[in-house]
């Protein structure tokens, strides 16, 4: 998590309403609209519920206040509104602290289909809604107090669970295959590549692999790991996750499935 951004937050007034200007709150509307209608059938139920719960506006974006109101009252959770990045010690330390940071930005146009930083879309319509559920929100808390006691370089591997569950999981279902990663969530085409595509490779979740796995954060994933059931996370967050990342720190980093990001010309 760098600490530089294009984009500015925006700032809450004094009482915790942030300004969205028309042409953002279309913004979200588009956003919410297209991917709302998407993932019918292809969410996971914890998912569908949780969005439910939480009622979001399709017309405008949210306050973190609505939102805090439904997360405190269903798991003790509420936002916390951050800038667009911030380092490992702040998102550790919030999740700790049973605060899910939010970027209070959203997206430009000209990034409307893919964006690498996580804006407020991305937050709270792709991750928000599994805040209400126990196992989620029981996986996330643990996951950033271990974070959040961890060294430089376990926190570099245990980024890997995050992203093979919270970011890009996926679980199976007596009606097939779902969606909980927020990540896919909140993207269109990640959503269909996902699920419809054969390109990416699908294996059942193993922690000390996902832990071992290389990702890039600017592509479609070549693999996604899928839990045998939504309350593998709290079994999960039951193990003892640091045993299995020194584990994997002693045993290396698998192949990467893609090749190299393209240099930067400066």
């Amino acid at each position: 998590m760098a600490k530089s951004s294009a984009y500015q937050s925006g700032q809450p007034d004094e009482n915790g309403v942030i300004s969205w200007s028309g042409e953002e709150n279309k913004i979200w509307s588009e956003l919410y609209q297209r991917q709302d209608s998407l993932l019918q059938g292809r969410a996971c139920k914890q998912y569908m519920d949780g969005l439910a719960l939480l009622n979001l506006p399709a017309h405008r974006i949210p306050q973190l206040g609505e939102i805090d109101r439904i997360l405190q009252a269903t798991t003790g959770w509420k936002t916390a509104p951050v800038p667009a990045l911030i380092n490992f010690s702040s998102f550790f330390s919030l999740l700790a602290n049973k605060q899910f940071p939010v970027a209070t930005f959203i997206r430009s146009r000209e990034e409307f289909d893919y964006l690498q930083e996580p804006d407020i879309f991305h937050e709270v319509f792709g991750h928000c809604p599994l805040l209400t559920n126990p196992s989620f929100a029981h996986f996330t808390h643990t996951y950033g107090k271990l974070g959040l006691d961890a060294s430089k370089e376990e926190r570099i591997y245990l980024a890997r669970l995050y992203w093979f569950t919270v970011e890009f999981g996926l679980v199976k279902t007596p009606g097939g295959q779902r969606i909980y990663g927020g990540g896919i969530l909140s993207s269109p085409g990640e959503t269909l590549y996902a699920l419809e595509s054969d390109a990416p490779v699908k294996v059942p979740m193993n922690a000390l692999d996902a832990l071992r796995t290389p990702y890039r954060i600017d592509i479609m994933q070549p693999l996604y790991y899928e839990l045998s059931d939504f309350d593998d996370l709290f079994t999960l967050a039951e193990s003892d996750i640091m045993h299995l990342v020194r584990q994997a720190m002693r045993l290396g980093l698998y192949d990467p499935l893609f090749e190299p990001a393209p240099r930067r010309v400066s």
